[in-house]
């Protein structure tokens, strides 16, 4: 899948109907920090004192599984319409690109 591909992530924080919310992405790699960015978010919130957090891709696919729904809209230019992407796949493409990232 083309990494420039239009992304929606949808978010349901809690079981509260009303946590559920969404953000807009021009390309996949932007969608893959956005899902980043709302975990260090997170970790900024629940440690303020804290001025470096570091953390494991395995605390990020834990925040990942405890969220009651997270997933990808994917646009696929050919077929004129968006991919759904779950949980599992999004892990796959935070952990390929976290592990781009260091490598660079």
């Amino acid at each position: 899948m083309a990494q420039s591909n239009h992304t929606i992530v949808l978010i349901q924080y809690t079981d509260n109907p009303n946590s559920r919310t969404y953000m807009d992405f021009e390309t996949l790699v932007q969608g893959i920090d956005g899902v980043c960015a709302i975990y260090e978010s997170e970790l900024k919130r629940c440690n303020p004192g804290v001025r470096n957090i570091t953390y494991d891709v395995s605390d990020l696919y834990k925040y990942i599984d405890q969220l009651t729904d997270l997933s990808m809209l994917i646009y696929n230019a050919p077929a004129t319409s968006y991919i759904p992407r779950g949980k599992d796949w999004i892990k796959t493409q935070v952990f390929n690109h976290l592990k781009r990232q260091a490598a660079q």
